[in-house]
C-alpha cells in the first residue's frame, strides 16, 4: 500500500470519527508515520492545518443537521464533541459567518467544506539538490521547549525560543560548543509518538557538560538532505516542497527519527541551511 492511499485511509477514519474523539495515535497507525509527520504531510499538500480541517468538516455536517428543523441547537453542539454551546457557538460562527440558531430560517448563506482526497500530482519544474545519507547516532547539547500535538499550535512556540535564544547569549554560546562532523546550529523536531514532543535548538556535541542546557540523542537513521538558503520562509518552502514533490515519487517514506533543520548561517534574513528528513526505503 503506497503512502497516498494511506494518507486517504486516514482521511477515511476522520470522516467516520467526526463525531468522535479523533484518535491521532489510530491516525499514526494507519499512515505508518508519526502524527507528527502525517500532520506535517497534510498541512503542506492540503494548505490547512489538520485541526482547522477536521473543525471545517464538523461545521459542515454541523450545518446540514441544523438545516433539519427537528434537531436543536444542543444537540447538535454536544454530537460533535462540543460540551460547551458558546465553543460550539463560536466555531460555528467562525466557519459560516452566522449563529447556529439563524440556520433554520433558510434566508442565509452555508459554507461547505467536502471531504479531501490525495492524489500525486507531478510537477519537477524546479530542480531539488538532496543527497541520501546514513549517519549514526549523535548527541547534540542545547535547549528545548515542550511541543504541542496539534503542531499549528507550536507556530508561536518555536519562533519565541529562537527569539530567546538569541537574546540571552544562548546562540553565540552554542556556536563555540559544535564539534564531530554534524556541524551547524540544529533546529530538532523530536516528535516520535513514544515520547514527549520537543523542539531543540543545539549543536553537536560528544563530550562537553552544561547544567543549563539539555542533551539529547539523535539516533542512527538515513537521511534525506537538501540544501538552501534564504529567510526562514524560504526554509519552510523548501519543507513543502520536499513533502509534496519529492516525496511521493522518490521511493522512500518517512522514518522513525526527529526532523532537523541544519543552519550552516543561522542568519535570519540570509540564511545557509539543510533540511534533513528522516527515510525508510519503501517495501
Amino acid at each position: 500500500m503506497g503512502w497516498i492511499e494511506r494518507l486517504n485511509n486516514a482521511i477515511n477514519y476522520i470522516e467516520e470519527h467526526l463525531t468522535d474523539e479523533i484518535d491521532y495515535d489510530e491516525i499514526s497507525r494507519i499512515t505508518l508515520c508519526s502524527s507528527y509527520h502525517f500532520q506535517r504531510m497534510f498541512a503542506y499538500m492540503a494548505d490547512v492545518p489538520l485541526s482547522e480541517y477536521i473543525r471545517r468538516r464538523k461545521m459542515s455536517k454541523a450545518a446540514a443537521d441544523l438545516q433539519d428543523g427537528s434537531n436543536k441547537v444542543i444537540d447538535v453542539s454536544l454530537k460533535y464533541g462540543y460540551d460547551s454551546p458558546t465553543a460550539f457557538n463560536r466555531a460555528f460562527q467562525r466557519i459560516h459567518g452566522i449563529a447556529p440558531s439563524e440556520v433554520r430560517g433558510g434566508l442565509h448563506n452555508l459554507k461547505a467544506y467536502p471531504p479531501i482526497s490525495f492524489q500525486i500530482t507531478i510537477k519537477g519544474d524546479c530542480v531539488m539538490d538532496y543527497r541520501v545519507e546514513k549517519k549514526e547516532a549523535f548527541r547534540i547539547l542545547g535547549v528545548s521547549v515542550p511541543l504541542e500535538k496539534e503542531i499549528e499550535k507550536n507556530f508561536e512556540v518555536v519562533p519565541a525560543l529562537w527569539g530567546k535564544a538569541f537574546q540571552n547569549g544562548t546562540i553565540e554560546k552554542l556556536a563555540g560548543m559544535m564539534e564531530g562532523e554534524v556541524t551547524g546550529l540544529l533546529g530538532v523536531s523530536s516528535c516520535n509518538e513514544e515520547s514527549d514532543w520537543k523542539y531543540y535548538i543545539a549543536v553537536a556535541n560528544n563530550h562537553l557538560e552544561d547544567p543549563e542546557l539539555e542533551e539529547f540523542i539523535v539516533p542512527e537513521a538515513t537521511w534525506a538532505v537538501f540544501s538552501g538558503n534564504g529567510t526562514n520562509i524560504s526554509i519552510q518552502e523548501l519543507e513543502r516542497r520536499i513533502v509534496t514533490e519529492w516525496l511521493p515519487t522518490s521511493g522512500y517514506e518517512y522514518g522513525n527519527a526527529p526532523d532537523i533543520e541544519v543552519y550552516k548561517s543561522p542568519d535570519p534574513e540570509n540564511a545557509v541551511y539543510e533540511v534533513w528528513i528522516p527515510v525508510v526505503k519503501k517495501n
